[in-house]
């Protein structure tokens, strides 16, 4: 009878543990040193696959799918990973609570619930020592990039969000939350084969749309969605007196799509809509909009207006308790508890706000 070498048993576990991150979390937990980095091989290597733009080329039609990958995969962080599973700001059915979650998997920024409770903890400690990802406290590195790595960040926090845990589907996407991700560049890769082939007009190819489609799209969103922790508590104005550093930026909000109005959120962090005034720029907020529009999402939540008007801002020594102390998560909403995964959405409320 042959018997597998524990070597070859041991590089099959360390494959299906990448995969299955809920076994990777059980596999560290025990680990004398929580502190300590794992090497993110894939994520350094996609980084350095960058290099490969000189290799494929470049063509129009590979770099717009790249953009368009871009702007929708950020939208999937900023309204779907951040202002549904992390706020509550707005509601929607299960069936497309769950294909949101797919188009937020599809960023490659690990699954929806890690992601929402990790979130959750930051504003439950935004700039205090607990805080795992303040460059007041940490630096901008740690910040950035290295926060994640580190192998007490990478269990999913499911006591800070059980109203979510609750759905398998979304367990599923959270303990697996690389397939998504690769699925997409398989489908990139199809993509280009397709083009090349039957429109080689067009300049492209398999290899050239993956790297450009994927690779390249992913890392430039990876540190877009990143400056908001490194930098919006550095760079920019606070019109709000909030307990932390955080700033309003509007490059930041730019590339975010509405993130860098970080101290307005901070002050009210219950609002669907970042961008607390007209002239500031909030394409997330625009896009959850035109959804309510079409009856995909609904409920979405004003800010109220006693919370518009600005304060006279603290000294960074000084700690004033202001609306940034509002818990991250309003009141568990019951729209579709035990609702089957099919089924109708529930009635609307209908006082939806308008802008």
């Amino acid at each position: 009878m042959a018997i597998e070498s524990p070597v070859s048993v041991n590089w099959l576990d360390r494959v299906i543990t990448w995969f299955d991150t809920h076994a990777q979390a059980k596999a560290e937990e025990g680990h004398p040193d929580q502190d300590k980095w794992i090497l993110p091989f894939p994520f350094l290597l996609m980084n350095a696959s960058v290099a490969l733009i000189f290799v494929v080329g470049f063509s129009w039609t590979a770099f717009s799918v790249a953009v368009f990958l871009y702007f929708i995969r950020m939208f999937g962080i900023t309204g779907v990973y951040h202002r549904y599973f992390s706020h509550r700001t707005y509601k929607t059915s299960r069936f497309f609570q769950f294909i949101l979650a797919l188009v937020g998997n599809s960023a490659a920024q690990r699954g929806p619930l890690w992601w929402a409770a990790h979130h959750r903890h930051h504003h439950a400690h935004s700039d205090q020592p607990e805080d795992i990802h303040s460059p007041k406290q940490r630096g901008f590195w740690e910040a950035h990039v290295l926060w994640w790595s580190r192998r007490k960040h990478v269990a999913t926090r499911v006591d800070l969000i059980q109203d979510y845990a609750k759905y398998p589907e979304l367990m599923f996407l959270d303990r697996f939350d690389s397939v998504v991700p690769l699925a997409m560049g398989g489908v990139l890769l199809a993509l280009g084969a397709f083009l090349n082939r039957f429109y080689p007009g067009l300049g492209t190819s398999a290899s050239q749309m993956f790297v450009w489609g994927f690779i390249v799209s992913t890392v430039v969103l990876f540190n877009g969605v990143a400056t908001i922790n490194s930098l919006s508590h550095v760079f920019g104005s606070r019109r709000f007196q909030t307990t932390d550093t955080s700033r309003n930026n509007w490059f930041l909000a730019l590339i975010t799509m509405g993130e860098g109005w970080h101290n307005n959120h901070h002050h009210y962090c219950n609002s669907t809509r970042q961008g607390f005034y007209w002239w500031e720029i909030d394409i997330t907020y625009y896009m959850l909009k035109g959804l309510a529009g079409m009856g995909l999402v609904w409920d979405l939540k004003p800010v109220p207006a006693r919370l518009l008007r600005p304060q006279p801002v603290a000294r960074p020594h000084e700690a004033v308790p202001a609306f940034a102390s509002v818990r991250a998560v309003s009141a568990p909403d019951a729209s579709h508890a035990g609702q089957p995964f099919l089924a109708p959405a529930p009635a609307r409320s209908p006082d939806v706000p308008s802008s």
